[in-house]
């Protein structure tokens, strides 16, 4: 509910148009204007709110699949970043009276108040069967204009793989995390580069006795080495691995200086340093529920994840291993070197949203960050997660 608005009052007609031609009706909700990006679905029930401040999701119009967003309002906690990073959003039926003790406002006023047009009433469930069967598409949400009108500007438009969002997403400068504990003596010290990171990596990081610097993603080897880390983490974000040369550069020249922990961006990023080339999926991977297979164990996670690339693993360097599998289309979901502490997985192991199944992988980087003992007694001294 936009600031001001009553509960139930009717809002004003919207549409969603595909590049494709599909023109799907419904009410505007959350500000006021067109919003333009690639279309793409989560199947996350729940953490809308994490959802929309993902930074992967810069440059696209995010649907949901669950057909009810907004019952539990939005709070002052769950964001992943700064703002929110989609460039629309699209619902099937959205709460005008949230119900949560946690609740500080409406997920219509949340849209607004960050200037970001999104689109209600229309059948989601059709819409993510087209994108399922056409392919991720280009798309606008639009209030002002005939669907005849934004067909024609959208068909103007780039195309969302020729963006370079993480440009757009990642921080100007280095900082350091702040969890409002200060980390022990002589505590790990993590180096993050900001591809798009999400604030949980970086609380689970904090949380496990870690210091924790975010860095630019243009940050050269030189200026990593300077901050004196004892080990790396390349970070989730939006947009195609392969206008990332500059990343894989950098990466490259540190491989084998410190431990490294590629997640979803940067694990591909990792991948290309290894000699893989990446892909882009029909319609991507984005949601809470996403089966992985230990190809060592053959044990099964349940997995968090938000990407539409993939890594080619037939290309790889002889001393990269595939480690994990995707169950539903076997694409590659984890990287480990034989010889190195490196390691990648394709999905999120700090969720929000999503299951914490995986979230010892980040106990794995930090064992090889400060090896096992040092690691245990770092996370007694702040108390532990």
């Amino acid at each position: 509910m936009t600031a001001g608005a009553v509960p139930g009052a009717p809002r004003g007609a919207a549409r969603l148009v595909l590049a494709d031609g599909r023109v799907f009706d419904g009410e505007a909700i959350g500000a006021p204007g067109r919003a333009t990006g690639e279309v793409v679905f989560t199947t996350s029930m729940t953490g809308y709110q994490e959802a929309l401040t993902d930074p992967s999701y810069g440059g696209q119009v995010l649907v949901m699949t669950y057909p009810l967003q907004g019952n539990y309002g939005v709070n002052a906690v769950d964001s992943e970043s700064g703002r929110i990073q989609v460039r629309g959003f699209v619902v099937r039926e959205l709460t005008d009276l949230p119900s949560h003790w946690r609740s500080r406002g409406t997920l219509d006023g949340y849209l607004a108040r960050h200037g970001v047009p999104g689109i209600a009433g229309i059948d989601t469930r059709a819409l993510t069967r087209h994108l399922r069967t056409r392919g991720v598409l280009m798309g606008t949400v639009t209030s002002d204009e005939s669907a005849e009108e934004a067909l024609a500007r959208l068909r103007r438009t780039p195309d969302y793989a020729s963006g370079d969002y993480v440009a757009e997403v990642s921080t100007r400068e280095a900082y350091a995390f702040g969890s409002g504990r200060d980390p022990a003596e002589g505590a790990p010290h993590v180096a993050v580069v900001d591809l798009g990171v999400k604030r949980n990596i970086m609380r689970i990081l904090s949380g496990r006795g870690c210091r924790v610097t975010a860095v630019p993603h243009t940050a050269s080897a030189s200026e990593i080495r300077r901050l004196d880390p004892d080990g790396i983490v390349l970070s989730p974000g939006p947009g195609d691995p392969m206008l990332l040369d500059g990343v894989v550069g950098t990466a490259r020249e540190l491989v084998g200086a410190y431990p490294m922990l590629g997640i979803c961006l940067g694990h591909q990023v990792l991948g290309r340093v290894f000699g893989a080339r990446t892909y882009k999926l029909p319609f991507g991977h984005r949601g809470a529920n996403h089966p992985v297979r230990d190809l060592r164990t053959g044990r099964v996670w349940i997995t968090s994840q938000n990407h539409g690339f993939a890594v080619d693993g037939s290309e790889l360097a002889q001393e990269m291993r595939v480690e994990q599998q995707h169950l539903n289309d076997d694409t590659v979901e984890g990287l480990v070197h034989e010889e190195l502490p490196i390691f990648t997985i394709q999905y999120h192991s700090e969720a929000s949203p999503g299951p914490r199944d995986t979230e010892f992988f980040f106990d794995r980087f930090l064992s090889a960050v400060a090896g096992g003992e040092a690691l245990a007694a770092a996370r007694e001294r702040v108390g532990g997660v």
